[in-house]
């Protein structure tokens, strides 16, 4: 979170210039990071690619078993709901 010490206010990142200075007295603050990874560049609408941060080591996540059991579950169950209206 960046910080700016003459004004003793945290900014986030979007908040900043495109240059990465502080809004109110234009001091530079000091390289902010996301996940603990330096940026090399600020982040901006341009820069930002939300595909990316979606991902996992470059590839896409998959469904975990559990939701996938859970679905099963919900459907088996809604479908005795419509049984027992009949019965």
């Amino acid at each position: 979170m960046p910080w700016c010490q003459e004004c003793a206010k945290y900014f986030v990142p979007n908040a900043l210039t495109v240059e990465g200075k502080c809004p109110n007295c234009g001091r530079e603050i000091a390289e902010f990071t996301i996940n603990g990874k330096p940026l090399d560049r600020p982040v901006t609408h341009k820069t930002l690619d939300l595909r990316s941060l979606a991902r996992s080591n470059g590839e896409d996540e998959k469904i975990p078993w559990h939701f996938k059991l859970l679905v099963v579950l919900l459907v088996g169950y809604l479908s005795w709901r419509v049984v027992s209206l009949f019965i």
